[in-house]
């Protein structure tokens, strides 16, 4: 008896379950068209997925590079601080994100 991954949720279950503890995904009744389907949705939601942080660290690097000439901030000051770190960190993020996403796309081919 082995331990394999869901198709369906990517969780450990036995080769010899006939459905899934977690997302009851009957795998009695699964073909290779309803596995390569699983498989196109479950990369479609990790796509989007990292679509959405993308836009999340988008937003925090507007919102610190905006904040920081927006209201005239010091520099030196705690707002000049956070408005930095803030841009800083979103700029990074977006660039591991996208890096990830490319990999995600690149894999599926």
């Amino acid at each position: 008896m082995a331990v394999i991954n869901c198709p369906g949720c990517s969780k450990k279950i036995s080769d010899k379950a006939k459905s899934c503890n977690h997302c009851n995904l009957d795998l009695s009744e699964l073909d290779s068209d309803k596995l390569a389907s699983l498989n196109r949705v479950s990369l479609i939601n990790k796509t989007q997925r990292l679509m959405n942080y993308s836009f999340i660290a988008m937003l925090f690097f507007c919102g610190g590079f905006l904040f920081m000439f927006w209201d005239n901030v010091i520099p030196g000051s705690w707002q000049h601080s956070a408005a930095m770190v803030s841009a800083i960190i979103g700029f990074v993020m977006y660039i591991i994100i996208r890096a990830m996403l490319l990999l995600t796309k690149r894999k599926a081919r």
